[in-house]
């Protein structure tokens, strides 16, 4: 089974949680199997709880945000009289409980433990977006940013603003609407390397740092997203839905 976009489909945000994780775990994989003999990929996870319980609704599929039941009549109620029963309603009792998200990224370290190489996230909405997912992500930026690890964001969502390494107003304007890979080197700090990946076209072989004295190691991520694809059997996705935001009516068609 194949998806009907050459390239990132844009239907799978609609299951990103799922789609995320298959993600990071093939290309941790595939990273693995070409690093040099005395680095690891590994990876790890960071946890939030997220307060907008819609907007958790959509990103964490099968997730229970509340429990309703109707509330139980006191036994001191039996002594009311007939007319107060008459005008009495039930309520609905709520019980809110805080949604709490798991996301994963991964880091490039040297065996042992030893100091971090490079940190590779793939953004989701929660990033994109105010709130608690997206500070958790600007810390990590940052603290990424003032080490000597190169980073690696591959933003494949089209929700959400901007908020790579790369500031937005510096993306040419042809490219601000395309999915894009932001790469910022350790050892060149005022270095990004921003690959484009327009929605009708295939995803890019990208570039990912190790050390300064490594060879890049090389990922396709088209063939990630078909692997995600296949596995998650998506073949069942309605394509008439709407997407927020809603493609153009080129795309579209």
């Amino acid at each position: 089974m194949k998806s009907p976009f050459p390239g990132m489909d844009p239907f799978l945000e609609l299951h990103w949680g799922d789609v995320h994780q298959r993600l990071i775990t093939y290309l941790s994989d595939t990273i693995q199997s070409n690093l040099p003999e005395d680095l690891r990929a590994r990876v790890e996870e960071r946890v939030f709880d997220e307060a907008d319980l819609g907007y958790s609704r959509r990103i964490v599929p099968d997730v229970r945000i509340s429990e309703i039941a109707t509330a139980r009549r006191s036994p001191s109620a039996a002594g009311m009289t007939a007319v107060a029963d008459v005008n009495e309603a039930e309520p609905y009792v709520f019980e809110l409980h805080g949604v709490e998200i798991t996301e994963g990224f991964i880091e490039i370290r040297e065996r042992g433990g030893g100091r971090v190489v490079t940190v590779i996230e793939i953004l989701s909405r929660a990033n994109k977006l105010p709130g608690a997912g997206q500070e958790q992500y600007r810390l990590k930026q940052d603290e990424v940013l003032k080490s000597s690890a190169s980073l690696v964001e591959v933003d494949l969502v089209r929700g959400g603003r901007r908020i790579l390494s790369l500031p937005a107003s510096d993306i040419p304007e042809q490219h601000r609407g395309d999915y894009l890979t932001c790469i910022s080197p350790g050892w060149n700090r005022s270095r990004r390397e921003l690959y484009a990946m327009p929605l009708r076209s295939p995803l890019p072989v990208i570039r990912i740092p190790l050390r300064q004295s490594d060879p890049p190691c090389k990922v396709a991520l088209q063939a990630l997203v078909n692997r995600a694809y296949e596995a998650g059997r998506y073949d069942d996705i309605d394509y008439s839905q709407e997407l927020d935001p809603p493609l153009s009516a080129a795309d579209a068609i």
